[in-house]
């Protein structure tokens, strides 16, 4: 069975996390989580907590065994851009986008149904 979790409007850019989520995708839930908190990057907290909302989620509404469950699917999709203004010279005005993510995790532990 397969359980999902999302995290939305994280406010970190998308290849940012994408980077750390290419580091856990395939992997053991608890490799995964080890792998994560020794990553320096900033999206290793968000994405561990998705993943263990994930685990969550299985263990609640499946009753899952945590040890079986492994992450299948690991994506990161862009969620909308905050836009700010910047005051530049000769009344100029840049555009600053700080940029959002969708953050999607889908763990299974191989069996059907």
């Amino acid at each position: 069975m397969e359980v999902k979790a999302v995290a939305r409007y994280v406010r970190l850019s998308p290849p940012k996390v994408r980077r750390v989520v290419d580091l856990v995708r395939g992997k053991s839930v608890d490799e995964a989580l080890a792998i994560l908190q020794f990553t320096p990057q900033r999206g290793a907290k968000a994405v561990a907590k998705v993943i263990k909302s994930a685990v969550a989620n299985a263990e609640h509404n499946h009753n899952a065994v945590r040890n079986e469950l492994f992450i299948v699917r690991a994506y990161v999709d862009q969620g909308p851009s905050l836009k700010r203004w910047r005051p530049r010279a000769y009344g100029r005005a840049n555009l600053i986008k700080h940029r959002t993510s969708h953050i999607t995790i889908v763990v299974s532990d191989g069996k059907g149904g």
